[in-house]
């Protein structure tokens, strides 16, 4: 994989989770999108994509399984996105995505994580805007030529293309990723799909002192203990390791 895309992809926020909370995530995830547009992963591209991301995130099989099994039976809780933003130390600007079947508990836990590090959560849009909704997709395979013109035939747009030791990159907007994958793979069955990201990422990023990185990680950790928190976006500069 390049090292634009490896960049971009550190715009996310650190997920070092426990295994158990990263299969919760994925699980909570999987029974939404199932229940809501179908169980069958050959005719949902949204299902089919989390399914294969899980396993690359080695989520168990039975995972997966039991709650696209729970979508179809109707059985379990019913969960509603929510997208929390604010302001973390050193102006850090943080979107925190949510799937929670109680608002008023997990409001409170999000609020709770911003004030315990002395910072407030914004106005909806008030981070927002500062990010924008991209997709990156990694192909080996297809030379850079013949996927633009793939692309291009499935009049899908792409802001930005390139070819690296045999690897082509795609950028399109956020919307475009299950569109991409599957024009793609529908032209060449033998191709591979390294890697599939579409998520928010920063304009501009934020470097931090020492004082304010500890202040942040401490924050980071505790969004991250949320039991509804699902994904988070931040602008803070990586670390150098």
């Amino acid at each position: 994989m390049g090292r634009k895309f490896e960049v971009r992809k550190a715009a996310m926020a650190k997920t070092m989770l426990k295994k158990s909370k990263l299969y919760s995530r994925y699980g909570k995830e999987i029974y939404m999108i199932a229940k809501s547009s179908g169980a069958n992963p050959d005719s949902n591209l949204s299902l089919k994509h989390l399914i294969d991301k899980a396993k690359r995130a080695q989520v168990p099989a039975d995972v997966i399984k039991r709650n696209i099994q729970k979508a179809e039976k109707g059985i379990g809780e019913d969960f509603v996105p929510y997208r929390y933003e604010g302001f973390g130390p050193g102006g850090v600007g943080i979107i925190v995505d949510t799937l929670t079947d109680n608002v008023n508990r997990t409001v409170s836990e999000v609020r709770n994580c911003f004030t315990k590090v002395g910072q407030k959560m914004g106005v909806s849009g008030s981070v927002e805007h500062g990010y924008k909704h991209q997709s990156y997709v990694t192909v080996k395979g297809m030379d850079e030529e013949t996927v633009f013109e793939t692309l291009l035939m499935e009049d899908i747009e792409v802001t930005d293309i390139s070819e690296e030791d045999g690897i082509v990159e795609i950028e399109s907007d956020g919307y475009s990723m299950d569109k991409i994958t599957k024009a793609l793979t529908d032209a060449d069955e033998t191709i591979e799909i390294i890697e599939s990201e579409t998520g928010w990422y920063p304009h501009d990023e934020i470097e931090l002192t020492e004082e304010q990185q500890a202040a942040f990680d401490k924050m980071m950790d505790m969004l991250n203990d949320c039991e509804d928190v699902q994904t988070i976006y931040h602008n803070a500069k990586e670390k150098e390791e």
